[in-house]
C-alpha cells in the first residue's frame, strides 16, 4: 500500500512537470528569469559593453531552470530570438538532439556574438554536444577559417572526449594533439583556450593520449589568454591536471 502511494504521488508529481513544461511560452520564460534576476551578476554584466540585455543570473543556476523547463525545440528556438542573454543560454540548453539540425546551429554560430555565449553554445550542458551530428560538426569547424567556428570546434572536442563517440579513435586524437602543439600559439586568444580545454579532454581518456598530451603541454608552455581587469579567471594549467594524483591513479592503477 505504501509503496503504491509512493508510485501515485511520483506518478502525479511527473504529470504536473510534463504539464508545466508543456504550458511554457517565451513570455513565461522571461518571466521567470526575471523572477530569478541576480543583481550582483547583472552589476558584473553591466561592467563592459554588451549587445545583449541579461538579468545576471548565473550558468548553474539558468542550468536548474532548463530542467525546470524541459526540453522543448520550439521554445529553444523562440528563445534563441531574444534578446537577453539569460533567455539564449535557457534555449541552447532546453533544445532537443534529436530535432536540432545542422542547419540551425550554422546560423546560431553566425549569430554568437559574445564570447560566454560561444562557450556555452558548444559546451556546459548544451544541446549540440548530444546531437547525432556533434563530431561531425567538430571536425568540419577545427578546420574552419572562422575563429568562432573553430573554437566552438574544438570546444566540442573537448565534450564529445568524455564519450565514446565513432571516429573519435587514438589516432585521430593523437594527430589533433600534434596539430594544437604546433600550431596553438598562431591562434586567436580564445581558440587558445579552446584548444587548451580540449587537448586536456583528449589526455584524459587514456594512458597512451595521456602521455602525448602531456608531451605536448611541455612542448606548448604557457598559453597567453587574457581574460580582463575585472575577471579573477586564470589559464587553465593542463600539465596540473593531466598529471593529477586521481587521474594517474585512474589511467595507471
Amino acid at each position: 500500500m505504501y509503496a503504491s502511494t509512493r508510485q501515485l504521488k511520483l506518478s502525479i508529481d511527473m504529470s504536473r512537470i510534463r504539464t508545466a513544461a508543456m504550458s511554457m511560452t517565451k513570455t513565461k520564460v522571461l518571466a521567470l528569469l526575471k523572477e530569478h534576476r541576480d543583481e550582483r551578476g547583472l552589476a558584473h554584466w553591466k561592467k563592459r559593453p554588451r549587445s545583449l540585455k541579461s538579468f545576471g543570473i548565473g550558468l548553474t543556476k539558468l542550468r536548474k531552470l532548463a530542467k525546470q523547463i524541459g526540453r522543448d525545440h520550439q521554445l529553444a528556438l523562440k528563445l534563441w530570438s531574444s534578446d537577453v542573454y539569460d533567455a539564449k543560454v535557457i534555449g541552447l540548453l532546453i533544445d532537443d538532439p534529436k530535432q536540432i539540425t545542422r542547419e540551425q546551429v550554422e546560423q546560431q554560430v553566425d549569430e554568437l556574438n559574445i564570447g560566454l555565449l560561444s562557450h556555452v553554445f558548444a559546451s556546459c550542458g548544451a544541446t549540440l554536444a548530444k546531437a547525432p551530428f556533434a563530431f561531425e560538426v567538430a571536425c568540419d569547424w577545427i578546420d574552419c577559417d572562422c575563429d568562432t567556428r573553430r573554437r566552438c570546434g574544438y570546444t566540442l572536442l573537448y565534450e564529445l572526449s568524455k564519450k565514446n563517440v565513432k571516429g573519435m579513435d587514438d589516432p585521430f586524437m593523437l594527430e589533433r594533439i600534434d596539430f594544437i602543439k604546433n600550431n596553438i600559439h598562431d591562434q586567436e586568444m580564445w581558440v587558445r583556450e579552446a584548444m587548451t580545454g580540449a587537448l586536456l579532454g583528449i589526455g584524459k581518456r587514456n594512458k597512451t593520449l595521456n602521455k602525448a598530451a602531456i608531451k605536448a603541454a611541455k612542448a606548448i608552455g604557457a598559453v597567453d589568454i587574457d581574460y580582463g581587469d575585472d575577471n579573477s579567471c586564470e589559464p587553465m594549467d593542463v600539465m596540473k591536471h593531466l598529471t593529477s594524483d586521481y587521474l594517474r591513479k585512474k589511467l595507471y592503477g
